[in-house]
């Protein structure tokens, strides 16, 4: 007993006297945790001992006290929207910390016009695309990868074929005459032909929208300017990167149309409706299956390929890179196919301290082998079309191999209609282009602040167009045509630039220049028509039963520039910018030669303010504030001079040529002007993770250049006026977030824009009529230009159900007891009330997954397509399923369709006109990257295997191929949301490697 109480006493004064030492060990640490950037204090700051999970966070002052029993520890600080900080303890009882902020896309550089700056200290409304988004997924056009990227943009793909034409709209259409699309400056070269460069080239793409961005440029701005700048070479070892993809392609999706026994079945009933007597036995009938399917004889899965190369490095002195592309993809349908082979070279070299030069060269070679896929045709008189509209009770080909001549295979048929086999095999249409863009440098800094540069470049591009239609070609006997084209354009641009900050405060930043440019072009064309053999196809134009006659072009134009701006800025909170170009252009008359574009802006930075610095949450608070004048030259060399164009006349059994004055008269013409102003706000949240971006824009353009008529006693049919004004009105909203930022990160952005159009005037206050249909059942206009109303809106009759007969009937408007023009009203609007683009990106460890989903909302789509093959019965084309289904007859009076009779009575009419509008999962992505530590390869700097999907998911009402469509698309077209027989758009399927060495 004795003993144990002897060994209690020990353990005892052992505990006590290890637990004086462990709190002897114990040490209490305080500090405090400010900003680097201003020095305001911290709040709520996670300080944690490394290897731990002890930790507290800061307080309201910043301050934060904590115990550690580890005098030679490791403390770590974080802080959304900060760089973490590590602290060795070393025995201090008191550590005081300032954490730097992260670098956030405030910080990122933005091209500007002749010039970059800052995001954070922009006064305009600008909008960058970066390379990794023009780069998600494979295109053959920079500007389809636009689409839905940023707001306000609006991205207009004519039609799916590959290499086909796309319009872009930047907050809306401002001319009725002239070009509405963007001018395109590449590498600080002025151009109108964005597919120059290769997206695999661009390193950034910046989107300048409002007028104090865009005014720079002058008469060329009005429509938005969309700078491309391409990848350049950095100082350090040599990088070699790879991207490669091969995607497989298919058809969106399928019509469903009649099958063979639906189809004679509904000609058996138009034969009795219309004569009294069926065709087709019912026996025969009986014994038909599902029939040919000719929508599988010429849609096909496609390939394409995608390769790049880049290799860049460099010294101090001396910086490269060298980018070598190619693509391929075949269409989805056959015979279809667009190729490009690109090169890209960008060199810089110091030659001393203060001079430095610069070359930039692009050479690209297009190789497109086009279709007449369809677009304006009649009754199976195209590809698509006569794929659409070929009975399915008959086959391609004959007994014997020859293909079978449709429109002799039944009475009723339309003779117009082709076997789409014609147009697969036995008619080529093939574009080639070489073209080359060429831009060179100097820049002189006598001192640091201040920047001489000259450069000048040019662009060439040469091109030749062979259409050949083989004799085997039905009801042809060969017909060849060949057309070339040449243009050059020289640039001249010299700059004077100064950026200099005085008492840290005040910081100016100006430039000033003087620039020229010129454009050239000439054509040259022929053909032929009954060849012998289909051997020489257009080689030998001269071997040709009858030639054609041959025909040429010229023409030549230039501009001369004056331009200058001044950006000032005021201890960081006070942002100023003004600038001013005049312009000199050959095209307009004498005394309008030039014009004149001022713009100006103001910013003020609310969060640099004193009274501003407590309100935490917020980290950033910019509100902006620009106007300003840009213009559209909006038309070409020679418009406003009196031109006599060339014929032949005989005289006493002779052929003369002679030449007489135009049908149109020339005018005393000026330039079209856009007055815009933007309010803008710019928000960030939480330093800077979530950042907004909101603009608020009124866009008025005047002095429209319009065709205006005139009456016979003039002797002239028409002439070009300054008469007409243009209103485009909007709101942008853009928002960018990193959602979270450790181990699993997540990055998400989206935007959506807002646009109303409207005709504010138009010569002597009356309507043009427009978007001629000539179909063999309907010739008509079918848009209309009004003033009060939006821009190409659709035109033509309400229908009002059936009569007693089946047939359709039409709203009498104006009460008169008959139907006629003045019964036409609008029939629908092919403007969307809001566009919109939502892009995720997510990292796990090594996975990325990646998904980009765009979309319009409100506009309609005037369906062309069911004129011919919903309503024109009585010709034997094939027509979708529900006009089998749901068509009128005397138990069914309240069908979709009328009766199917070649009397029934058809106007262009609300019928056509369907919802286009759709959201659309543009891509999908599922990533895995390595680095070499991971592949223990030194060589490797990085690799990434993906797999994607293009267009996998549409949600849409519309009926057709595909609601992306815009078959009249074209620079200066008022006549959009058409869909006439379109190539329609593939959804693809994507593999793809991306390597960096």
């Amino acid at each position: 007993m004795k003993g144990k109480s002897l060994y209690a006493a020990c353990l005892f004064v052992g505990l006590l006297f290890m637990q004086n030492l462990f709190a002897q060990n114990i040490t209490t640490i305080t500090g405090k945790v400010i900003s680097a950037k201003d020095q305001s204090d911290l709040v709520g700051v996670s300080v944690r001992l490394k290897g731990t999970t002890k930790g507290v966070n800061t307080d309201k002052n910043g301050n934060f006290e904590m115990k550690v029993s580890r005098q030679n520890g490791t403390l770590v600080f974080t802080h959304i929207g900060f760089n973490a900080k590590e602290v060795s303890i070393n025995r201090q009882s008191m550590i005081n910390v300032s954490l730097t902020p992260a670098e956030t896309k405030l910080q990122d550089v933005v091209v500007i016009g002749y010039g970059t700056v800052k995001k954070s200290d922009l006064t305009g409304s600008v909008s960058q695309v970066k390379s990794e988004q023009i780069n998600a997924f494979p295109t053959t056009s920079v500007m389809q990868s636009l689409s839905g990227r940023a707001a306000g943009v609006q991205v207009l793909q004519n039609t799916g074929a590959p290499g086909d034409g796309i319009s872009i709209r930047i907050r809306g259409t401002n001319s009725l005459q002239g070009n509405n699309e963007p001018l395109y400056v590449i590498d600080g070269f002025p151009t109108d032909d964005p597919s120059l460069v290769n997206n695999a080239d661009i390193a950034s793409i910046e989107i300048l929208k409002d007028a104090s961005a865009t005014a720079i440029y002058g008469s060329r701005g009005a429509n938005g300017v969309v700078l491309i700048t391409t990848k350049k070479g950095k100082a350090g070892r040599t990088q070699v990167n790879v991207e490669s993809s091969y995607s497989s392609q298919t058809l969106r999706k399928k019509l469903k149309l009649m099958n063979a026994k639906q189809y004679a079945s509904l000609y058996n009933e138009q034969q009795v409706n219309d004569n009294g007597t069926s065709f087709f036995s019912q026996s025969y009938i009986d014994s038909l299956g599902t029939g040919f399917d000719w929508q599988d004889l010429v849609f096909q899965t496609a390939p394409m390929k995608t390769l790049s190369v880049n290799i860049n490095g460099g010294t101090d002195k001396t910086q490269f890179s060298i980018t070598g592309s190619t693509v391929d993809q075949k269409g989805i349908i056959k015979g279809s196919e667009y190729s490009r082979y690109s090169l890209d070279l960008n060199l810089n070299h110091a030659i001393s301290k203060k001079i430095n030069v610069s070359l930039a060269s692009i050479m690209t070679r297009t190789m497109n082998d086009q279709l007449n896929d369809g677009a304006g045709s009649n009754r199976g008189q195209s590809m698509i079309s006569g794929a659409i509209s070929a009975p399915p009770t008959l086959t391609p080909y004959n007994r014997d191999g020859s293909y079978r001549v449709l429109s002799t295979s039944y009475p009723f048929i339309s003779s117009g209609i082709v076997n789409p086999l014609n147009y697969i095999n036995e008619q080529t249409d093939q574009v080639r282009q070489n073209k080359i863009l060429t831009n060179a440098s100097v820049i002189y800094n006598p001192i640091p602040e201040l920047a001489i540069k000259v450069s000048g470049g040019i662009v060439y591009s040469v091109g030749r167009n062979d259409e050949y239609t083989s004799t085997k070609f039905v009801n042809s006997t060969g017909n060849a045509s060949v057309s070339t084209s040449e243009s050059t354009s020289l640039l001249s641009e010299n700059t004077i630039s100064y950026n200099k900050t005085f008492n840290k405060k005040h910081t100016v930043s100006a430039v000033a220049g003087f620039t020229y440019q010129d454009f050239n072009n000439t054509s040259l064309s022929g053909s032929g028509v009954g060849f012998f053999s289909d051997i020489t196809q257009t080689y030998s134009l001269g071997s040709s039963a009858t030639p054609g006659i041959p025909g040429s072009g010229y023409s030549a134009s230039a501009i001369i520039s004056y331009l200058g701006r001044v950006n000032y800025t005021y201890d960081n909170k006070y942002l100023a910018t003004v600038s001013y170009r005049a312009d000199g252009a050959s095209v307009y008359s004498n005394g309008n030669k030039w014009g004149y574009f001022p713009s100006a802006a103001l910013a003020w930075r609310v969060s640099n303010e004193n009274f501003f610095r407590n309100i935490n949450f917020i980290s950033d608070l910019k509100l902006r504030a620009g106007w300003g004048n840009t213009g559209s030259q909006a038309i070409g060399a020679y418009t406003t001079l009196n031109q006599l164009s060339s014929g032949h006349t005989v005289f006493n059994n002779g052929l003369y040529v002679s030449y007489a004055p135009g049908t149109r008269l020339p005018g005393d013409l000026k330039w079209e002007t856009t007055e815009q102003k933007d309010l803008g706000l710019d928000l960030g949240f939480l330093n800077n993770r979530i950042l907004i971006t909101a603009d608020y824009y009124i866009k008025n353009t005047r002095d429209l250049l319009n065709n205006v008529q005139l009456p016979p006693s003039f002797g002239w049919t028409s002439t070009i006026q300054n008469i007409g004004e243009v209103q485009n009105k909007g709101f942008e909203f853009a928002v960018d977030a990193r959602a979270f930022t450790g181990k699993f990160k997540w990055d998400i952005n989206g935007n959506i824009s807002f646009n109303k159009n409207k005709v504010v005037k138009l010569a002597g206050d009356e309507d043009i009529l427009g978007g001629i249909l000539s179909q063999a059942i309907i010739v008509d206009n079918s848009n209309i230009l009004r003033e009060g109303q939006p821009i190409g809106r659709f035109w033509g009759y309400l229908e009002d159900g059936y009569d007693e007969k089946g047939h359709i009937k039409f709203k009498d408007l104006d009460g008169d007891g008959q139907i006629t023009p003045a019964d036409e009203t609008y029939i629908g609007d092919p403007n969307p009330d809001f566009t919109y683009g939502f892009n995720s990106v997510m990292n796990y460890k090594n996975f990325e997954l990646s998904f980009f989903i765009q979309g319009t909302y409100g506009n309609d789509i005037f369906n062309v397509n069911t004129i011919n093959n919903t309503i024109d019965y009585g010709y034997g084309l094939n027509m979708p399923e529900q006009v089998f289904t749901n068509h009128w007859t005397p138990a069914n009076t309240n069908a979709k369709y009328p009766v199917i009779s070649r009397s029934v009575t058809a106007k262009v009419s609300n019928r056509y006109i369907e919802d286009g509008s759709y959201m659309r999962l543009k891509n999908i992505q599922l990533a895995y990257n390595l680095s070499g530590e991971v592949l223990k390869v030194n060589w490797i700097r990085n690799l990434q295997l993906y797999v994607s999907g293009q267009n996998l998911l549409t949600l849409t009402k519309y009926s057709w191929y595909d609601p992306e469509v815009n078959a009249r698309g074209s620079g200066n077209s008022t006549s959009i949301g058409y869909d006439w027989y379109s190539y329609p758009t593939s959804k693809s399927v994507t593999f793809g490697i991306r390597a960096g060495f």
